[in-house]
Formats: structure tokens, C-alpha cells, sequence
């Protein structure tokens, strides 16, 4: 399936799995500690919090009334992991449901990577 479908009183109502991805995906960017979100082991180098692609590393499995979410995430170097990834899957349950109506019945947070930040280089004190 790829929506989800409800029949309203006047009409229907279709949510596809791409609008659910993508709340998923923009959620768990807003968690503190999250760098950015990886295509997975084969999906190459993840996107440091771009918001070209927010369904990049979101997996997700719709039914009429549940969903399933998988995430790959890189985290913050000296991001408490275990942390970051509670809030992620509270973040990303809250959202889903508050906007879909669905009941997301998993959230799986897979830790693709952490990224360190790059050093800027120093100028020599010595010379002016």
C-alpha cells in the first residue's frame, strides 16, 4: 500500500507513505544531536542536515490504521547515543501521530554514524 486511505463522511482522505516519511524524517532532524539523516550502510555519505531529501534514510511501512518507521541517523560527536535516540523515537511518534492520525506502533533509530566537527585551522601566533 502506498497511502493510507479513510473514507470521511463527504469523501476520502489519502496519506501517502511519502508524507509519512517526510514527517518522520524533518522530526527526527529537529532532535538535538542529530547531524543528519544516511541512506543507510549502501546509501553512500549522508547530507549534514539538508533539506533536499527528507525521506533520505526513512523507511517506512504504512497499514490503515499503524505505521512502522526505521531511521538512519548520524549523530554529534559526544552525543549521548542512547539519548538521542529516545528523543528521536518520541519525537517522530508524537509528530506522525498528531498529523496523520496513525498509530506508529515502532520507530527503529539505526546509528549510521557520528560525525566529528571539523577544526578550523589556527593562525600561527608567531607571525602577524
Amino acid at each position: 500500500m502506498d497511502h493510507v486511505h479513510t473514507k470521511q463522511e463527504i469523501g476520502h482522505v489519502r496519506i501517502s507513505n511519502e508524507v509519512v516519511a517526510t514527517i518522520a524524517g524533518l522530526a527526527a532532524t529537529e532532535v538535538a544531536g542529530v547531524t543528519a539523516m544516511s541512506g543507510g550502510i549502501g546509501g553512500g555519505i549522508a547530507e549534514i542536515l539538508g533539506r533536499k531529501n527528507l525521506t533520505k534514510g526513512v523507511k517506512v511501512e504504512v497499514g490503515e490504521k499503524e505505521a512502522a518507521i526505521d531511521l538512519n541517523i548520524v549523530v554529534d560527536f559526544g552525543s549521548r547515543i542512547p539519548e538521542v535516540a529516545k528523543r528521536v523515537q518520541e519525537n517522530v511518534k508524537r509528530s506522525i501521530e498528531s498529523m496523520t492520525g496513525l498509530a506508529v506502533v515502532e520507530v527503529n533509530v539505526h546509528i549510521q554514524g557520528v560525525h566529528f566537527p571539523t577544526q578550523e585551522p589556527k593562525e600561527d601566533d608567531r607571525v602577524k
